[in-house]
């Protein structure tokens, strides 16, 4: 049995620095029922078919499978309802643990998000600087809620306009 204990945070972009350009990843689903979500991506040149269970605190089952990326592809561009995640992944060794940090692109640009797993929920976390306030339990930043309503739909740039993608 898999399980996923993550916690998700916001990145402080003036404070974010990546180092090269990160993976390219696009990701859909073809189910996204409040019990489970099935997910397809592609992640640089490899596909994957992923069902994550209900979450319950910050924990939730997880089971990923490797499949041909042509598949990913065909299912991505046919399957899956729009618009696909599209973001580029870094990961990110800080005092051993590995943060992974998404920069969203397409519907979702602005947005940049940083999450990290743990062997369990209580768990100690070292911060680095660029990690801003937790989100885990806010449901909008799940990817298959940002697939459903895009982060450009509901973000406020500071300007108390909400839908824009200003600066």
């Amino acid at each position: 049995m898999g399980q996923e204990i993550e916690r998700k945070f916001l990145v402080k972009k003036e404070k974010w620095q990546p180092e090269g350009e990160g993976v390219p990843y696009r990701q859909g689903y073809l189910s996204t029922e409040k019990a489970h979500t099935v997910r397809v991506r592609k992640a640089g040149d490899k596909g994957f078919l992923t069902i994550k269970g209900m979450t319950e605190g910050i924990t939730r089952l997880e089971f990923e499978y490797g499949i041909p990326v042509k598949d990913a592809d065909l299912m991505l561009n046919t399957l899956c309802e729009g618009p696909l995640i599209e973001k580029y992944r870094h990961r990110v060794n800080y005092q051993g643990m590995v943060w992974e940090v998404d920069v969203f692109m397409g519907e979702n640009e602005g947005l940049i998000l940083a999450e990290v797993e743990l062997e369990n929920e209580t768990q100690e976390i070292a911060f680095p600087e660029w990690a801003g306030p937790e989100v885990s339990a806010d449901t909008r930043y799940y990817n298959a809620n940002l697939a459903k309503h895009p982060f450009k739909d509901w973000r406020d740039n500071g300007n108390g306009r909400k839908g824009t993608c200003g600066p």
